[in-house]
């Protein structure tokens, strides 16, 4: 029996995980199905049941459901319950558990693309979404000193904050008012876009939330968004001078984390990522 895979989100025709998923899954020989799953929120709840299928190995999460997804399985993985958001569910016989594959797919990223080691460091995070609450655990775990998480709506920023916070560890919050980054981003040796800005068909895609005089020449750049390859954020960073890095590279490698826990086999991470058409990654 063919089993099923897919990913969820909404909009989801950006997505490039069923194109990597599909060609990981060939090349080991097994006999599965990656699809997308484009999903409206109030459509979730009822498509998260239907993973319990004998034929079904489980699914990928994307905005707008990381958070929500939460409460919908039986089990939470610890660094799951930790985060606040799940991205991957396994199921196995009917039973669904949640994890969260973006934190360790971001360090991994983060450390083979732009040669980052978060340890002693100073990072900005714009954004406190799903895919933020990832990547601000992935740096408190690997030891960043000092960070601040900015966002347009400043109490989401202090929430996420809160529910990182540990002794001797609470990042900073603000709003993407420039005027505030400027109190941080110049000195930040890591700046990471986790917010939709500058994403191809985004509602504000030609934007950078941050602009090049922010940006130290000595900073790593790196942005969650991966279509566009070249982001304003990118761009903006490359202006400064700064090493940039975009999120092919997390896409891939929390699809990979994702890929074990479902097969049970480690990911052809090779060939997810020569499966990317050229033109979606970075030249």
């Amino acid at each position: 029996m063919t089993k099923r895979l897919g990913i969820f989100g909404f909009p989801l025709h950006h997505s490039l995980s069923p194109v990597f998923q599909q060609a990981a899954l060939d090349a080991l020989g097994i006999d599965a199905k990656f699809e997308g799953w484009p999903t409206r929120p109030e459509e979730f709840a009822a498509a998260v049941e239907g993973l319990r299928s004998d034929d079904c190995l489980g699914c990928c999460i994307t905005q707008p459901h990381k958070e929500i997804a939460m409460e919908l399985v039986d089990e939470l993985d610890p660094a799951a319950e930790a985060i606040g958001a799940i991205n991957t569910i396994v199921n196995t016989a009917g039973h669904l558990k949640g994890y969260n594959t973006d934190a360790p797919g971001f360090l991994r990223g983060l450390r083979e693309s732009a040669g980052f080691e978060p340890k002693g460091k100073s990072a900005l995070i714009l954004g406190a979404g799903g895919a933020a609450r990832g990547i601000v655990y992935a740096l408190r775990e690997a030891g960043v000193t000092r960070m601040a998480i900015a966002n347009r709506t400043v109490e989401r920023a202090e929430s996420l904050a809160r529910d990182m916070s540990r002794p001797r560890f609470r990042p900073d919050t603000m709003s993407l008012d420039v005027d505030q980054l400027a109190n941080f981003a110049p000195y930040a040796d890591l700046i990471v876009n986790s917010t939709s800005m500058g994403m191809r068909g985004g509602s504000a895609d030609e934007a950078s939330p941050i602009p090049p005089e922010l940006i130290s020449g000595n900073a790593v750049c790196y942005d969650a968004v991966y279509v566009p390859p070249m982001t304003p954020f990118l761009e903006a960073a490359e202006d400064a001078g700064a090493t940039i890095a975009g999120g092919l590279s997390m896409l891939i490698y929390q699809g990979a984390e994702g890929f074990k826990l479902w097969t049970g086999q480690d990911a052809p991470v090779d060939v997810m990522f020569d499966s990317i058409p050229p033109t979606m990654r970075m030249a």
